[in-house]
């Protein structure tokens, strides 16, 4: 038993080493048809291929560091950016990578269509590569000679890039012999199995091209949502995002934006803010007003025009409340909370400097003087502060 399990064990590494034995063969370019295995004529093509490849790595080598030479000196006559410059150094690199890969193809048995299709398909790939990258100045540029704004911008640069990425994929698909009709027929069918999978992505897709189309809010703009503020940096074809005034970017979906109210603060040359002040009932509210309008003239962010108001808004229990309205413009608006903050701190100050009372909330009890009270009991009267719930 022992004796008969041990030989299949030898006979499994003998199968093992015997696999190995054909593969490496192989590796070297042999053919296990021929009856004996000439490791010595295979081992020398072997060599003898390496060396060539290392002669022409080397000579592509040679000329691509030649070519970064001379135009790294002749920067200053070919009139050449720092720009254009990394753009020809990325080409010439390109083309050395392609050429080193085509060389040691052609070196190793591939078949020639193969190596020919891999030519064209590295062409295609490097145009397609060069317009994808220039097609945003391209478009840039065309947008500002038609002056559209920065939404439509972004929208076009984003359809571009797809299609460039799908023409370009299709192209050098084709010069390996695919089907691109066959392959687009067969994408569409799983389209449509997707978009029922991914209702909501498209369903933000459709949005966002909605918004870029109808400019209700642009990059730049300051908006309000729901209980969200911001300044629009980003509006892709599936998301929107806003920075709050705490520097935290909040990214939403473009179908929740396109559903929800959406208030513009900065789509205006100027916008009207406001505040409350309280004086007491017995104050003068003309010195009031005019101490109000004081401290308002003297900020820096509020506009002198139109011109900023002070006037009672209603009477209160404790006192005569003014609604103060100013105006700002749209640069202002991300420090608004700020502005109607030193605004109170500095009409605080200034009606109390100016002897004008600021009354707060109390509860005055008083107990009539002619009626008979126990012994010991004298009239008195009670005044209870209260918080003030407004």
């Amino acid at each position: 038993m022992a004796k008969e399990t041990g030989s299949k064990i030898s006979a499994f590494f003998q199968e093992i080493m015997h696999d190995l034995y054909s593969s490496l063969y192989l590796a070297i370019g042999g053919d296990l048809e021929e009856e004996t295995h000439d490791w010595a004529s295979r081992g020398a093509e072997l060599a003898s291929t390496t060396i060539k490849i290392i002669i022409l790595l080397a000579i592509l080598g040679c000329l691509y560091w030649l070519f970064i030479y001379m135009i790294k000196h002749n920067k200053e006559r070919l009139k050449l950016s720092d720009k254009r410059m990394s753009i020809a150094r990325s080409t010439i690199r390109y083309i050395w990578v392609v050429s080193c890969l085509i060389a040691v193809m052609s070196q190793i048995n591939i078949e020639p269509s193969t190596v020919k299709a891999t030519a064209k398909a590295s062409i295609w790939a490097g145009i397609y590569y060069v317009l994808w990258t220039s097609s945003e100045q391209v478009i840039s540029r065309v947008l500002k000679h038609y002056g559209l704004n920065a939404s439509i911008e972004q929208l076009l640069k984003n359809v571009f890039s797809v299609l460039i990425v799908v023409l370009g994929l299709a192209s050098v698909m084709a010069q390996f012999g695919f089907d691109i009709v066959s392959l687009v027929a067969g994408l569409g069918i799983v389209g449509l199995a997707v978009g029922f999978a991914a209702q909501s992505t498209i369903a933000n897709f459709i949005s966002g091209i909605t918004i870029l189309l109808e400019q209700s809010f642009q990059v730049g703009d300051w908006i309000s949502l729901g209980d969200k503020e911001g300044r629009v940096i980003v509006i892709s074809l599936r998301t929107t995002h806003i920075l709050t005034r705490d520097n935290i970017t909040i990214i939403i979906p473009n179908a929740t934006v396109a559903s929800s109210e959406v208030t513009n603060l900065t789509s205006k040359n100027f916008i009207r803010f406001d505040i409350q002040a309280r004086i007491a009932l017995e104050a003068d509210i003309e010195a009031a007003r005019q101490v109000i309008l004081n401290v308002i003239s003297d900020m820096d962010n509020i506009l002198k025009r139109p011109e900023p108001s002070a006037t009672i808004d209603h009477i209160s229990d404790f006192g005569a409340v003014f609604i103060v309205r100013f105006w700002v413009t749209p640069a202002a608006v991300p420090r608004i909370p700020r502005i109607k903050e030193a605004l109170h701190e500095q009409i605080k100050t200034q009606l109390q400097a100016a002897d004008i009372a600021i009354p707060y909330p109390h509860m005055r009890i008083l107990m009539p003087k002619d009626v008979d009270y126990p012994i010991d009991t004298k009239p008195f009267e009670v005044t209870t502060h209260i918080s003030d719930k407004k």
